[in-house]
């Protein structure tokens, strides 16, 4: 470096969460652009980006500085918090050493670990107690521990910190000077000169840069604005200037050029580091090695556990399992030998034992354990260690699709848990490893395209409705996320608002600078870590308020070149489903049923499969995979493989070709005889990327482990070494005898289908899970279907499905009851019983209550029930919705009595509690508790409001709909259900129609001209849709609309990737429409003396001819009495005359 020299110590990258808006990539850029030789990153309060940005500086040829802005206490002990200061409070610490960094990883690690509610903070007797070795500190900047101080008239506490860090960090401290033209920014600079001449501290020029140009302040004003959840125009708020750009060397040396040592100060500070952090090899703690060995002896015991283990397992297994056709005890023993041969080689064994240990943990504990997934089911070592539960050999599955021994890589086994029970596996890991060396993966929320205009848009004070209409022209698609840009680019609505109105232009702008940034950490799914130390001696660890354990601060994608190995922790809900079924079949059917043990080739599972009836069953719910199983009609295991592979982007255009094949009607011939065999299972096409692996394997010599770096390539399509590989291939294919253009077709083909083909370990063993789903559902349908609703218990448009699917199958859904319900979903002498925790407002805990109060014996009464409740549990709304919920039906079904009664039932409880808490026994107590009286008289409710409160409760309805009372008549209006116009439309055959609904919800918006819209969620008994409402039928049809109301509509649709649209075009009232066509109402009466009143509610006229029978009973009818004349029959006339004295009942037809 030639004359005066500068290099940047104080930068915030976009690991500054919410506040640095410079990405690391274009960090680096900036520094190489200007030949800046090192660059100091010092995020706030994390070392998220250190081993990131060691590794791509150092790429780029430019020295990396590791350092972190932290927060410090700096009050004493007992006056902890009081002495904080303003702003961040924090000093820069920069590692110049690997000493030092272990001490700036272990302070910021504890920062988090032992800070408060989330936030990093480190006492200053951290620092004092010697955790400073190899760490230079600066004095912070204007927003640091010390200049806030004097700008506030506080010189004698700024003054006092100084002195504190000078004494803790000696010749490595530093007084930080910036200079980015803010009021007071002189006088402070005076006055940390004076110090540190006075003292003999040296200084340094910074710059502190959050941004990449001048004209990004805007942006990061912005920014600021959204971390601080204000507004823009609010002016008490964190604001920077517009100097917090990341300066050129030139410009720092022209605004220091006054101070010349300051600038080479900060040249010097990168000549005192010689560390940055590194990659490591794989580290794992050794398993089942004795203490005190060597590495090399722990590595040999370790995999003589592995060989032992492996041998004495696949013993076991194949002492229980058939062999595969044509194998042989030999053909086992020779794969597991050549795998656990690999392993070693590899040094994998402990990685195997490990993850072999807390499976079968996990399942001498009775959780539920998937059988695979991923590549891994390919290994007969895993399967012979119980990791695994598909025979590799049966199926054709690869050990080098998993571990490659031609290339060095991590195997990688995600391992499926019961959902439920995933948490205790996990638990058990921290036992045996030491809850400081397992920790969780950090991951990053970023500003994705819609997010970064709705949080700009509200700081810049927008309307949230002209936001949302701007925000709702950026296609969502998380598999392929539109940028801001493009989505302007393909958007002429978009390019015209951004064109008239300037406000937009400016939301379009900042939304594009901001969008891609940092928003928020938060914790991987399932990714889990275990190291061979205490973790934080490896990585730096973060605390996720929402969890009690350690994360690490590298994400994904470093914490392994970090050296720690990444073990995956997955809970698959169905599994969990299978666990509950299974328990309920043991309970009422057979005590000995294992799931493990049933037959794949079961003729009533796989009728299932070939009538599609598939709702609830793994992987083949949806509509299109069900029309697959219509025309393929599975009869074998392989083919429910097949499928779960096929129905995928790209692949799912060989299905027709597939099932076609499957049923004769095309022609199954291979290339070349060599593929027969390979391919003969899925008729001919190449569906799995091990059969790519196999036909280079047999038709050109390559080794199993060639053959997957040849399908690597071929999914990467990197030109260079696609030739090199077609040439080895076709060279290879020519000495086998194959001629050279064959062999250039062959390859050309593999290369299409490599790129679509699907990992056949992972299809087979989700395919295994889907089968015994299907099995459940085909041999216990009503264990099948409790379960599968108390998974969902949560999700009522879910248990509306399964509400539809139990009608379908004929299986009898009852209401919730406080007799007969449990916590779940349960089965009793065939019926469904509803959840009490499912119902709305209950609650697990609520629930938990009144299943232990009932205990064995049912409450008898509802003075029993009082009397065994806690009112603290069981509030005044709880038991509303429960009697809403009809859960009290099995009492008294009539529910408004019930509701009259909860004042007397809450009473009763209170007293009875109180009682209970002072220890009073009524000495005169018969043992049976006061009765609580029912009212004689009490309004009915009309069935109307009945189904309406019940939907309240529950979500849906369950014991009726509001249309029931119109079915038979919807084909005489030609009235579709829902669901048969919904598969209607989506098979491409109708564009129109007339629905019927009661109406749900509605939501009133204005369009972008102003012009008022709905959004009408209706129901009727098959499910619920929206129809979209323009004004233009609002002004006809709006006040047919109206909540709770139930309509004919006629609609247009269309088929959206988000479901099907629907747009309404006219309406008018279910009973106007039904009163047209004239309905019989029969009265059911007890005495004939009732007739005059009820004659007296009766109107003449109606367009219908409505007739009228009167008959004494239902059960034996001594007369009819036909009313002449006709009358405006209605749903509102049965339910006043049902709720008249003397009236059995009234129906309608």
């Amino acid at each position: 470096m030639t004359g005066p020299g500068f290099v940047h110590l104080h930068v915030h990258s976009a690991y500054s969460l919410l506040e640095g808006a410079l990405p690391l990539g274009r960090l680096l850029g900036l520094a190489a652009e200007n030949d800046q030789p090192a660059l100091g990153i010092a995020d706030t309060a994390n070392l998220f980006g250190a081993l990131e940005f060691s590794e791509k500086a150092a790429g780029k040829g430019i020295q990396p500085l590791i350092g972190c802005e932290l927060p410090v206490d700096f009050g004493t002990e007992d006056e902890r918090g009081r002495e904080r200061g303003f702003g961040k409070s924090g000093i820069v610490l920069m590692a110049m050493s690997g000493a030092g960094f272990s001490n700036l990883s272990r302070l910021v690690s504890h920062a988090y670990l032992e800070g408060e509610g989330g936030r990093a903070i480190a006492p200053l007797a951290w620092l004092e107690n010697g955790d400073t070795d190899g760490l230079i500190c600066l004095s912070g900047g204007p927003e640091g521990a010390i200049d806030p101080y004097f700008v506030n008239g506080q010189e004698g506490q700024a003054l006092k910190r100084l002195e504190k860090l000078a004494q803790v960090f000696g010749d490595r401290f530093y007084v930080e000077l910036q200079r980015h033209g803010k009021p007071g920014e002189a006088a402070v600079e005076a006055e940390l000169i004076d110090f540190a001449y006075r003292r003999g501290v040296p200084i340094v020029a910074t710059n502190e840069p959050f941004f990449p140009k001048r004209e990004d302040f805007e942006a990061h004003d912005a920014l600021l604005a959204i971390a601080g959840g204000t507004v823009i125009a609010q002016s008490e708020r964190r604001k920077l200037s517009a100097e917090h750009f990341f300066k050129t060397r030139a410009e720092m040396v022209d605004l220091f050029g006054d101070l010349p040592e300051a600038l080479d100060n900060s040249v010097e500070i990168a000549r005192r580091v010689h560390f940055r952090p590194l990659t490591r090899d794989p580290i794992l703690p050794t398993f089942a090695a004795a203490p005190g060995l060597t590495h090399e002896e722990a590595e040999q015991a370790e995999g003589e556990e592995l060989a032992r283990q492996a041998r004495e397992g696949l013993k076991v297994r194949l002492a229980n399992t058939a062999l595969a056709p044509g194998r042989t005890v030999a053909d086992y023993e020779e794969r597991l030998e050549f795998e656990i041969k690999v392993i070693r080689d590899m040094k994998f064994p402990g990685y195997f034992l490990i993850v072999a240990d807390f499976i079968k943990w996990a399942k001498a504990q009775g959780i539920p354990v998937g059988p695979g997934r991923g590549s891994g089911a390919g290994s007969v070592v895993a399967w012979s260690l119980t990791i695994t539960d598909l025979d590799p050999l049966r199926y054709n599955l690869l050990f080098e699709r998993f571990l490659n021994p031609e290339r060095v890589s991590m195997p990688d086994f995600d391992i499926d848990f019961c959902q439920d029970r995933r948490e205790e596996v996990i638990r058990y890991v921290q036992e045996k490893y030491g809850r400081d060396q397992v920790a969780q993966i950090i991951t990053f929320g970023t500003l994705q395209a819609r997010a970064a205009l709705r949080d700009v848009g509200r700081v810049l004070q927008m309307p949230y409705g002209q936001v949302d209409r701007i925000c709702k022209l950026v296609p969502a698609n998380p598999a392929n996320p539109v940028t801001i840009a493009e989505a302007v680019n393909n958007e002429p609505r978009l390019q015209a608002m951004r064109d008239e109105d300037e406000t937009v232009a400016e939301l379009l702008e900042i939304g594009k600078s901001l969008e891609g940034l940092y928003r928020h950490a938060s914790t991987h799914a399932a990714g889990i870590v275990i190291g061979d130390r205490p973790l934080e001696e490896l990585v730096p660890l973060y605390k996720d308020p929402r969890s009690d354990m350690p994360v690490t601060q590298y994400s994904l994608k470093w914490v392994e070149p970090a050296g720690l190995v990444k073990f995956d922790f997955l809970g698959l809900k169905t599994l969990t489903v299978i666990d509950k079924a299974v328990g309920m079949i043991r309970a009422t059917h057979d005590k000995a049923f294992s799931i493990e043990t049933i037959p794949l080739d079961d003729k009533k599972t796989y009728e299932l499969y070939q009538r599609a009836d598939t709702a609830g069953v793994f992987q083949v719910e949806s509509m299109g995979m069900r029309r697959v199983l219509l025309d393929l009609k599975p009869d074998v295991f392989e083919d429910i493989i097949a499928i779960v592979a096929l129905y995928r982007p790209g692949p799912m255009d060989n299905i027709p070709t597939f099932c076609n094949r499957k049923h004769g009607k095309e022609d199954t011939s291979v290339a070349h005889t060599l593929m027969e065999p390979i391919l003969r299972e899925t008729y001919g096409i190449i569906v799995y990327q091990e059969q790519v692996m196999q036909i280079a394997q047999e038709l050109s010599g390559y080794s199993l482990g060639e053959a997957d770096m040849l399908r690597r390539a071929m999914g990467k399509k990197i030109k260079a070494e696609m030739d090199a590989q077609k040439s080895r291939f076709v060279s290879g294919a020519v000495e086998k005898g194959i001629g050279k253009r064959l062999a250039n077709e062959v390859f050309e083909l593999l290369a299409k289908f490599a790129n679509y083909g699907f990992n056949k370990s992972h299809a087979a063993a989700y395919a295994l899970v889907s089968y015994q789903t299907a099995y459940l559902k085909a041999h216990y349908p009503h264990e099948f279907l409790a379960a599968t609703m108390t998974l969902d218990m949560g999700n009522t448009d879910k248990l509306a499905e399964f509400k539809r699917e139990a009608d379908r199958l004929h299986i009898e859904l009852m209401p919730p009851s406080v007799n007969e319900s449990e916590i779940s979903f349960s089965v009793k002498d065939e019926k469904v019983f509803y959840s009490l925790c499912a119902v709305k407002g209950v609650g697990r805990h609520v629930a938990e209550h009144m299943v232990a109060a009932r205990g064995a014996a049912p409450f008898r009464d509802f003075a029993d029930f009082a009397t065994r409740i806690d009112p603290k549990v069981v509030n005044r709304r709880t038991l509303e919705t429960l009697v809403n919920a009809g859960a009290f039906d099995c009492l008294e079904a009539r529910r408004e009595k019930v509701f009259a009664v909860i004042d007397a039932i809450l009473g009763t409880a209170q007293r009875t509690q109180s009682n209970l808490t002072d220890g009073i026994v009524d000495m005169f107590a018969t043992g049976t508790p006061q009765a609580i009286p029912l009212p004689d008289r009490v309004t009915a409710w009309p069935l109307a409001e009945r189904l309406e409160r019940e939907f309240s409760a529950i979500g849906f309805h369950l014991s009726g709909h509001p249309l029931d009372e119109y079915a038979e008549l919807f084909e005489r209006m030609r009235v579709q259900r829902w669901a048969d116009f919904e598969r209607a439309v989506k098979e491409g055959g109708v564009a129109a129609g007339r629905l019927a609904g009661t109406v749900a919800a509605r939501m009133d918006r204005r369009t972008r001209r102003g012009a008022p819209m709905a959004i009408v969620t209706l129901s009727d008994p098959t499910g619920s849709y929206e129809c979209l409402v323009f004004s233009e039928q609002i002004a006809q049809f709006g006040e047919h609309l109206e909540l709770g109301k139930s309509v004919v509509l006629e609609v247009e649709a269309d088929q959206r990737p988000d479901g099907i649209g629907l747009r309404l075009i006219g309406a008018r009232e279910l009973a106007d429409a039904a009163e047209r066509l004239g309905r019989r109402l029969t009265v059911f009466v007890g005495e004939p003396d009732c007739l005059a009143p009820i004659k007296a509610q009766l109107r003449p006229g109606g367009e219908g001819t409505v007739s009228l029978v009167v008959i004494r009973d239902r059960g034996a009818r001594e007369f009819e009495i036909e009313l002449p004349g006709h009358y405006r029959v209605t749903s509102e006339l049965a339910g006043a005359i049902r709720a008249s004295d003397g009236v059995i009942d009234a129906r309608l037809q």
